[in-house]
């Protein structure tokens, strides 16, 4: 181990006294000129036009001058100008920073999701230097590459795609804090991010080009998935007008769950928040733990009692405060339960109440118990079935409990019929990603219809009724059998994936990684300012589509050494066109209801 470390440290020496930062005491000068020395039209050798210098940064090199030659023919006047093939392959013209700094920065924030002041670390510890600005600048300039090579290969891939059978495209968008959505489209035969598109809003006018232009690109998908958004929804069917179509379980699941329980779940907690129970059981506990903190010995001791279930010998004063404390505890706990699913599938403020509601019956029967006859030893139980009691005397709160409880009933059989986000799974989010077999899934759900619409009370139960049509109105669009498709190989079969949990896990990726890089949970505002195509920057993962976006180049740098400079800063002003952004005090302005008399009253003032 010794001798492995004292190896490293002579290698990390070696590295650092051989860079160019350290052999040249000043910046070198290195010299680039064309390799045509013949005009390739008359062959008369061709002539200095003028030199240039410039300074560029690169990993390899660090920061040089470089001294460039500029040729062209005196004899033919075609008016061509020679430059450096080997430079232009180093940096862009123009450009300070090399391909190889602009690739680790863009990769560095986007794929590995390191914050900026960590790239401009590391880049000091390799002799290049950037400020926070010119890491943002390189950041878009290489999204910007990345989509413009992403747009020359497309018919390569259409292509790859072509020899799969096709392609089953994926819709999905994300928005935060009122700015624009970001959609985007995804093949989830090969996994490849489409295309992207920044809309103001999930209307169909606004999607409707979008989808043109994946149509125009890759040809028409073998068949489309995405969420229930009545937009997405008119947008596919009249760009894939007679595509296979289909909705995605959970997303179905939870839009017919939140309209079944949203009003009476929204009910629930407002009633609980009246009461304020939380701060108080919280409150209670920190007083209670407060005195057993003092005699850590008493919790071992309590535990051992409760899992022998018998009485401990000594200190009863602090065995009723721990029964006290760990009721409490139970109580809360009720708050984080769930499989990670989010409401409709997690209720965690109907746990809580219905887990207030036992303890309360409970505790009822022997608040009044005085163990030694001392009134004082059975004080935290006492008052905590006090507390209790608010619970089980409001009759409303009873009242909206039996009825979601039957309506949860009902909706976990459905949630078992479509296994989606079942009860006890451990899926979380991602339920619903193995494939299954569409004929037992759709029988069961058959099934299930059958038993609602039979119930007593299903004709005077609107709220039955509602749960019905919303299955009858999507059924052809939520059972998808295989698709045969003509392949070089022969006929294939592809099954559609019933969910759209890989653009929903594909979202959250991302998200958590801007968050990181953010350093903090709201990431609007970098959601307004980014350019439309940075997912594409997930491909990369992806070996097979990065040997078609390289196009026979060895590395990136080479891939986009070979895009015109001019169209990248076109490409990068029109990108970098947001959209306009009501700045947060005007919008609070405006929110109130006499703004507009506010402002005549002012204009009046002032005329």
């Amino acid at each position: 181990m010794k001798t492995l470390l004292t190896f490293q440290s002579y290698r990390g020496k070696l590295a650092r006294e051989s860079s160019s930062a350290c052999l040249f005491a000043q910046r070198p000068t290195l010299a680039f000129g064309p390799a045509q020395t013949n005009c390739p039209d008359c062959q008369a050798p061709l002539q200095v036009y003028k030199t240039q210098r410039k300074t560029v940064q690169t990993l390899h090199l660090g920061c040089f001058t470089a001294h460039q030659t500029l040729r062209h023919c005196e004899h033919c006047r075609n008016n061509t100008i020679y430059a450096a093939e080997q430079l232009r392959r180093l940096a862009p013209s123009g450009g300070t920073f090399g391909y190889d700094v602009l690739i680790f920065v863009g990769q560095a924030l986007f794929r590995y999701h390191r914050r900026a002041e960590e790239v401009i670390a590391d880049l000091r510890a390799r002799h290049v230097r950037l400020s926070l600005s010119e890491v943002g600048y390189l950041a878009k300039k290489f999204v910007v590459y990345l989509a413009l090579a992403h747009r020359q290969c497309a018919p390569s891939l259409k292509q790859a795609m072509h020899t799969q059978g096709g392609y089953i495209l994926h819709l999905d968008g994300t928005c935060e804090g009122g700015g624009p959505m970001l959609m985007s489209s995804l093949d989830s035969l090969s996994e490849i991010v489409l295309g992207n598109v920044k809309v103001p809003s999930e209307k169909t006018e606004q999607i409707v080009p979008f989808l043109e232009e994946i149509k125009q690109r890759y040809g028409v998908p073998v068949a489309a998935v995405h969420d229930m958004g009545a937009g997405i929804l008119a947008a596919v069917k009249e760009v894939f007008a007679g595509v296979p179509d289909f909705v995605c379980h959970f997303h179905f699941l939870r839009d017919l769950g939140n309209d079944l329980l949203g009003s009476d779940y929204d009910a629930i907690r407002q009633r609980l928040r009246k009461h304020g129970l939380s701060q108080t059981l919280l409150r209670h506990a920190r007083q209670l733990k407060t005195a057993l903190d003092q005699q850590p010995g008493w919790v071992e001791s309590f535990c051992q009692s409760v899992r022998a279930d018998g009485l401990p010998t000594e200190s009863p004063e602090a065995f009723l405060q721990l029964c006290a404390y760990s009721l409490i505890q139970w109580a809360l706990e009720g708050k984080t339960q769930g499989e990670g699913y989010g409401f409709p599938f997690d209720r965690p403020h109907v746990q809580f109440a219905q887990r207030l509601r036992v303890l309360g019956q409970r505790l009822e029967p022997i608040k009044d118990a005085h163990r030694r006859g001392q009134r004082a030893d059975n004080q935290p139980l006492f008052r905590l079935s006090c507390e209790l009691k608010k619970v089980s005397a409001d009759e409303g709160l009873q009242a909206l409990l039996a009825a979601i409880e039957i309506k949860i009933q009902v909706f976990d059989r459905l949630r078992r019929a479509m296994r989606i986000a079942e009860v006890g799974g451990a899926a979380g989010l991602n339920s619903g990603s193995s494939p299954l077999a569409m004929g037992p899934i759709q029988k069961a759900v058959e099934q299930f219809r059958r038993e609602i619409t039979s119930r007593s009370d299903y004709g005077s139960t609107r709220h039955w009724q509602a749960m019905i049509e919303q299955i009858d109105k999507y059924r052809d669009k939520l059972f998808a059998d295989p698709i045969a498709v003509s392949t070089p190989s022969g006929t294939r079969l592809l099954q559609p994936q019933r969910t759209n949990n890989l653009m929903e896990r594909f979202f959250r990726d991302w998200r958590r990684g801007a968050r990181r890089r953010m350093g903090h949970n709201s990431i609007s505002r970098w959601l307004q300012s980014m350019i439309a195509d940075t997912p594409l920057v997930r491909n990369l993962e992806n070996p097979r589509y990065l040997k078609i976006l390289l196009n026979g180049q060895a590395t990136l740098e080479d891939r986009f050494a070979q895009i015109d400079v001019e169209t990248v800063r076109k490409e990068l002003q029109t990108a970098q066109i947001s959209w306009e952004k009501v700045p947060p005090k005007i919008r609070q302005l405006i929110a109130a209801p006499t703004f507009p008399e506010t402002i005549c009253r002012l204009l009046q003032k002032a005329a």
